[in-house]
């Protein structure tokens, strides 16, 4: 029996004692390759960490958006695998048996999300941050939304006021919305030939008219220029070209266009802005808006001489339209809106001939003169010399030459003795 107590008193004291497991440099020592690993991934990815670490500080100098948001991510993501590393030790290295071993890791677990959520605290100011950047941002690009339609109003209301079309206006814009259109010998050029072709364009429906009036075409070329020996019947055209050429540019040299007004052109700026204010006007709403405009009465006064009263009378029967005309009135007939778009042509190459300092000067070609190829140009191509020994003459001047500062335009004439070329 004494035995037996003294083997129950034994055990009993052997269940008091606090057993603990093997040593964690044991368990180490137990898998040394293991651990090695283990170290080595911490120690390279702290290297990782710090080089991206790194990378953030450098992408705030200068400040790059892009390149702090992908440090950032970086950043981030070297944190996570640590975590993982630390997460993957204790589970293959239980810690040593305490006192309390559950409140121990509970403790530890706490610590490490006090330290994530620590993280995630950073992280969101971070955000706010980015937040109000973006906002403040969007407000600002709200007032250049704003200043923009400001401008582009102002813009609009130019182009209208000057009359260029929106093409045209913008090409004359810079960036800071002044207008830049340049005053060049290509722009009167280009200004010369919208005017020729204005004449051509005219002369059409006058001779389609005069033959529906019963008009001996020969008879009326004849008495514009009489004895002009032409290459071709159909070239008797340009002698009607001719007449409304030489009516149409009578004054042209002066700077009103030998038309009384009351306010006068002033400077040049002035009258190449009023250029830019009919260059892409109706001329029948130009004359309706402004009706004692000096284009108004250049308009009149050119109508009253390029179209003859028995031409006119010929045409309608009557002469209510010239008198309409004179009493200060703009027929809406398709005769007198063609008239006004060769008026409106004519008037725009006497602005911009005006507009240059010094102003351009106009030079006619007088019928019998020697053709010069310098300051003339044949209106038709496929004529040659009928006698080789002689020079070519000038029959019709059909549009003046200018002189443009040191450079010339050719007029256009229309030669005698001349024949179709074979």
């Amino acid at each position: 029996m004494q035995q037996t107590g003294v083997k129950d008193t034994q055990l009993r004291d052997s269940n008091n004692q606090k057993v603990h497991p093997q040593p964690m440099e044991e368990a180490a020592n137990q898998n040394p390759e293991a651990m090695e690993a283990l170290v080595s991934k911490i120690f390279t990815n702290i290297s990782s960490l710090k080089s991206a670490y790194i990378q953030l500080q450098s992408a705030h100098t200068p400040y790059d958006p892009d390149k702090i948001q992908a440090a950032d991510k970086l950043v981030i993501s070297e944190l996570k695998n640590l975590s993982e590393l630390k997460h993957f030790y204790r589970e293959h290295n239980p810690k040593p048996v305490c006192v309390s071993p559950q409140d121990s890791r509970l403790a530890a677990e706490i610590q490490e999300q006090q330290s994530l959520l620590k993280t995630y605290e950073v992280m969101v100011k971070k955000f706010q941050s980015e937040i109000q950047n973006k906002d403040s941002e969007i407000v600002q690009l709200h007032q250049k939304i704003q200043e923009a339609s400001q401008k582009r109003v102002k813009l609009e209301k130019n182009l209208k006021l000057r009359g260029m079309s929106t093409k045209e206006f913008k090409d004359g814009v810079d960036e800071d919305g002044i207008f830049s259109l340049d005053l060049s010998p290509d722009l009167f050029k280009s200004a010369v030939e919208a005017a020729y072709k204005s004449i051509h364009d005219f002369s059409k429906p006058l001779i389609n008219m005069m033959k529906a009036a019963g008009w001996d075409l020969d008879a009326a070329a004849n008495s514009i220029e009489p004895d002009i020996v032409y290459a071709k019947r159909a070239h008797k055209k340009y002698a009607f070209e001719s007449h409304i050429c030489q009516r149409m540019f009578l004054g042209f040299q002066d700077e009103s266009f030998s038309v009384k007004s009351e306010n006068p052109s002033g400077t040049k700026e002035s009258v190449f802005h009023q250029y830019l204010a009919l260059r892409e006007m109706d001329p029948l709403d130009a004359v309706g808006q402004s009706p004692d405009s000096i284009f108004e009465k250049f308009c009149r006064s050119k109508y009253v001489v390029v179209v003859h009263p028995k031409m006119e009378a010929s045409f309608f029967g009557n002469l209510d339209q010239r008198n309409y005309v004179m009493g200060g009135g703009h027929p809406r007939t398709a005769f007198y809106q063609a008239f006004l778009k060769l008026a409106k042509s004519i008037w725009l190459l006497h602005r911009l001939a005006h507009s240059f300092d010094p102003s351009v000067k106009i030079f006619q070609v007088k019928r019998g003169a020697e053709f010069s190829e310098v300051y003339m140009e044949s209106v038709e191509k496929n004529c040659v010399i009928e006698d080789s020994d002689q020079k070519p003459k000038v029959g019709l001047m059909v549009m003046p030459g200018f002189w443009i500062g040191g450079s010339v335009i050719q007029s256009q004439v229309y030669l005698t003795g001349m024949k179709m070329a074979e």
